[in-house]
């Protein structure tokens, strides 16, 4: 694992739907469609479940040479050997966070949700956050009522807090392509992929819907000179 690899889709759990051997399948589809990035969020009160689940899709994400993420949970992180943690606004502070890792020797990647919060995200990046996540782009089917962020957020924080950037909430591969003119390092799914009847094929698709939307923003950006969303060729 290194911090270089955080870019691409960055697939989320979806436990109601899947669990145990089920869940372990599903996210090997999605990564055999091109998934980078796999998230383990789970908040039921089933420790054994949890423990059993993220054992083995580190292991998995491990195989594949793939970023695995826990939500929140630290010493399920620790024991288990994942990547890092995600944290969210009711979640422990990244500072302590970060201490309880170092304690255990452990260099571990460690994100934050900022939801349209700039000020939120500016503490974050300040405090070491290895990526900072915006939302919802879109209503979103797993949070219907989660307020909604601007699209112009990720390429502010992009430009301006030096980490990578992920967008999330209710990204489908239709409408992907709005968001890539503002350089998201990472787009985050639950639905999108897990609800999915294929979903190796649904994550292809939207892996391929983000390369078209980036390839698009780059032509529009270089005929365009003065356009604010330019893309540096060797920073794409």
């Amino acid at each position: 694992m290194s911090r270089g690899e955080l870019n691409g889709l960055y697939v989320i759990t979806d436990t109601t739907r899947f669990q145990r051997e089920a869940l372990v399948e599903a996210v090997s589809e999605a990564i055999q469609g091109g998934a980078r990035i796999v998230q383990y969020r789970d908040k039921s009160t089933d420790a054994a479940r949890r423990r059993d689940e993220a054992a083995a899709l580190a292991e998995l994400c491990r195989h594949h040479d793939r970023v695995f993420i826990v939500n929140d949970d630290v010493a399920l992180a620790t024991e288990v050997g994942a990547d890092g943690v995600h944290l969210g606004r009711e979640d422990a502070p990244l500072t302590d966070t970060r201490a309880r890792f170092e304690a255990a020797g452990l260099d571990a990647i460690i994100g934050v949700s900022c939801y349209a919060d700039r000020l939120r995200a500016e503490r974050a990046a300040a405090e070491g956050a290895d990526y900072l996540a915006f939302g919802a782009m879109f209503p979103s089917p797993t949070k219907p009522h989660a307020p909604g962020a601007p699209a112009d957020v990720l390429g502010w924080a992009r430009d301006r807090l030096g980490r990578p950037v992920c967008g999330i909430g209710g990204i489908t591969a239709a409408n992907v392509g709005d968001l890539m003119p503002y350089r998201p390092d990472m787009i985050a799914v639950i639905s999108e992929v897990f609800a999915a009847a294929d979903i190796r094929a649904a994550t292809e698709s939207l892996t391929w819907a983000m390369a078209a939307g980036r390839a698009q923003s780059l032509a529009q950006s270089l005929a365009q000179p003065n356009s604010r969303t330019n893309y540096d060729p060797e920073n794409p």
